[in-house]
């Protein structure tokens, strides 16, 4: 059996007849560049996230760094965001000039902690201590909604209330997933989102979409991606050019209203896997080495050999008013990399997403960040295997892979 890791055509056969039908109109209209199609498509996406403005642009990492452009961060000021993320995330970070500062997240979610934020706001983590970052000079946060999770934004946004600070929400993975009642993109100043092909809404090549809460904001956004210029030719400010053409904007149209019967259909398999492997016996928590990382970089983790851990829904559960829609089914296993070559003879797809945090990418050595300062992320680095989830998966491919892997781990007992 093939079980990919995620199936793009099985998607597309549901839904091709009604995407060549808006690609048409599309070329008939001999209108590529902006237009009604997109402001359709904006007008749409906004009301589903709750928007009070939404603008497409060319790419989710796009979005951030129209928001950084917007709120005209300065060479040398900082903004707090996770290390176990995208590189798009402390990339536009210092595109603007800024300076990423890391805080650690919560090995259960994956996502920042907020209590790590806290510590740098207060001038109280030692890293940031350290590094002689002056938590005076902070200007925003930007939380990552990983693997459609939410990070846990109440007590971010009572942070940045506190502090004055943006909050500039990166939702790429996110969009439709709720938090304390709300949509990704709605608690802060700006919203993220990505339409990369695998995405839960993906376009057909790349495209992203900034949302914004306050109306002049929005205006400095919506000039800001059209290099700058209202009226065209009279530049305002020095921007970009960063639009989300008409093509993609007619299939995202197609598609966005799927998009709660996917998310629907995700949850459901991830509800499925993790029936199955309790049920396989091969399951356990995280063990206090990586929750307080205190084993990092000894030999052994306490981590069993045989054993993973499940996906855990926090501000993602039902229970809390929540939704994960498990854009990303992502367990903890020790042998990760050995156990993907395995699963990957057996045809099962798996990805890492990420095996290198950002405080250990080669761009950022000569902020003067070591290994150990954010060591619940190179943990989770180490051990965190995205296994096969999209809305056509089958029972029976699900099987094959819990059995499959349970298998493999059962050679290391």
């Amino acid at each position: 059996m093939n079980v990919p890791l995620l199936d793009l055509h099985a998607q597309y056969e549901q839904i091709k007849p009604e995407v060549k039908t808006a690609i048409d109109v599309v070329l008939e209209s001999q209108s590529f560049i902006m237009g009604s199609t997109v402001k359709r498509f904006e007008a749409e996406i906004s009301n589903y996230c709750n928007a009070e403005h939404a603008f497409g642009c060319a790419s989710g990492s796009d979005a951030l760094l129209l928001a950084l452009m917007a709120i005209d961060i300065k060479p040398g000021e900082y903004v707090i965001t996770t290390p176990f993320t995208f590189f798009a995330t402390a990339g536009a970070i210092s595109r603007v000039g800024a300076i990423p500062v890391f805080a650690d997240i919560e090995p259960n979610s994956f996502n920042i902690d907020p209590s790590e934020i806290e510590k740098i706001l207060s001038g109280e983590h030692p890293v940031a201590s350290r590094l002689g970052v002056d938590p005076k000079k902070v200007r925003a946060i930007i939380p990552v909604h990983l693997y459609g999770q939410m990070a846990d934004m109440n007590p971010i946004m009572d942070l940045a209330k506190r502090y004055k600070l943006y909050v500039i929400e990166d939702a790429a993975q996110a969009i439709g997933s709720k938090y304390d009642g709300k949509q990704a993109g709605e608690f802060g100043d700006f919203g993220c989102f990505s339409f990369f092909p695998s995405k839960n809404l993906g376009a057909y090549g790349d495209g992203g979409l900034i949302t914004v809460k306050d109306p002049d904001l929005a205006k400095k956004a919506d000039i800001l991606r059209t290099h700058g210029a209202r009226p065209k030719y009279h530049n305002i400010y020095v921007g970009m050019n960063s639009r989300l053409d008409a093509m993609q904007a007619a299939i995202l149209s197609v598609k966005l209203p799927y998009l709660n019967e996917w998310s629907e259909k995700r949850r459901e398999a991830a509800e499925k896997y993790n029936l199955l492997f309790t049920e396989s016996g091969y399951i356990t928590d995280i063990p206090d080495c990586c929750t307080t990382c205190e084993a990092l970089g000894k030999e052994p983790c306490d981590l069993p050999s045989n054993r993973l851990v499940l996906p855990k829904e926090q501000t993602g559960a039902p229970a809390n008013n929540g939704k994960h829609i498990y854009h990303q089914y992502t367990i903890r296993v020790k042998n990760r990399d050995e156990i993907m070559k395995k699963l990957q003879k057996k045809s099962i797809g798996s990805a890492v997403y990420y095996p290198v945090p950002m405080h250990e990418q080669q761009c950022y050595a000569e902020i003067g960040f070591e290994s150990h300062d954010f060591p619940k992320s190179v943990c989770a680095a180490n051990q965190a295997l995205s296994l096969p989830i999209y809305p056509e998966i089958s029972e029976d491919q699900q099987e094959y892979v819990v059995s499959t892997l349970t298998k493999i781990l059962s050679e290391y007992a």
